[in-house]
């Protein structure tokens, strides 16, 4: 007798089958998913600005991937390189200086003491190093050392994650590069997925979703850190340009400006040595700087996309908190393209219920 071939058991042996394929493709891929993702989301950002290029320097979308990618390298990765060089170099330098005695620490500035909340004890540890420095590192040894291990860490960390991200920005170029069959591919996969208008319809959504959440939080992070330092170098604050890194950085994690306006508004009144009209108009153009999201994100966050703009505002930040930096992009999708299908469906529910004929006495 012939075996007969039950139809349930080659639907679960093919469902096994795909299922034990793209477990070992995940697990092939893993290492790269990351890379991908950011390389993607770069990809998507950068699109309009690569289009604006090709049509300008002409030979194909190839050559202004290629300038576009030379420009970034250029610009990112020569300078870290270099000052990363000289960092080491530098701190080479103050360990050689240290063992040999002849490190000097000249001491604080009178103004050193009148910085908001932590410039007495500043003024009184720097003091003390300068007079006697052996004898402040042989207390402090501990300290010192732990220190020293824990900004040697956040350095490599910070200099590991440009690396990264420069070389997320060249996988990104070869994507640029080939824009339009990719476009044409995912287009098809959401349509396969979703059927013919709504994968179109998603498809578009989450392009748009992307480019508005590297417009409005990034974007607005970036002018803003811009804005405000700016303003800082000409209040003349003591580490100008650390403190308009920590805006941008708290700018994307959606921290208000005013954890860093309000101390130098106060350092200015305290400590500062201009006049009382420069005062005042350094404290007019900070405070305007550190309120500019309010006005510059409703503008661009959700600009072009469907979804209203506190949905893509939760998804980027909930994205965030769960998956870090890379979840602003993908919760802000996986929060549009959700919104945008129950709001089909409910849509869909609200016109069955109209085109229903009138119920007969």
């Amino acid at each position: 007798m012939k075996p007969s071939s039950s139809p349930l058991i080659d639907t679960v042996i093919r469902l096994g089958l795909i299922t034990f394929m793209v477990y070992l493709s995940m697990k092939v891929l893993h290492p790269f998913i990351n890379l991908m993702l950011w390389a993607m989301i770069l990809a998507i950002a950068l699109y309009p600005l690569h289009a604006k290029i090709a049509a300008k320097v002409g030979g194909g979308p190839g050559r202004a991937a290629t300038i576009l990618v030379l420009t970034v390298v250029v610009l990112v990765g020569v300078p870290t390189v270099l000052l990363s060089i000289s960092f080491v170099d530098h701190m080479l330098d103050i360990y050689r200086e240290a063992i040999d005695g002849t490190l000097h620490i000249p001491e604080p500035s009178a103004n050193v003491a009148g910085w908001p909340v932590v410039g007495e004890q500043i003024d009184a540890t720097w003091r003390a190093a300068s007079e006697n420095l052996r004898g402040f590192v042989a207390e402090h040894q501990a300290s010192i050392r732990e220190h020293a291990r824990q900004a040697i860490s956040v350095l490599g960390g910070a200099v590991t994650t440009l690396l990264a991200f420069l070389a997320a920005f060249i996988v990104a170029g070869i994507m640029l590069a080939y824009a339009k069959p990719g476009a044409a591919s995912t287009n098809r996969i959401f349509n396969r997925i979703c059927g013919p208008t709504v994968g179109a319809e998603l498809h578009t959504l989450t392009v748009a979703t992307v480019r508005s959440v590297a417009v409005g939080v990034i974007g607005v992070a970036f002018i803003q850190s811009l804005l405000l330092g700016v303003g800082f170098l000409l209040a003349d604050v003591p580490a100008a340009g650390v403190l308009a890194l920590a805006v941008l950085v708290c700018g994307i994690v959606q921290l208000p400006a005013a954890l860093f306006v309000i101390p130098v508004v106060a350092w200015l009144w305290m400590a500062g040595d201009g006049s009382t009209l420069v005062n005042i108009l350094l404290t007019l153009y900070l405070v305007a700087s550190g309120l500019a999201d309010n006005v510059l994100k409703p503008m661009l966050l959700g600009r072009g996309v469907a979804a209203p703009m506190p949905v893509i505002l939760l998804g980027a930040l909930g994205g965030m908190f769960a998956s870090g930096l890379i979840g602003l992009f993908v919760g802000a999708v996986v929060l549009a393209v959700s919104y945008q299908v129950f709001m089909a469906w409910v849509n869909e529910s609200h016109n069955v219920a109209q085109e229903a004929p009138p119920l007969s006495d």
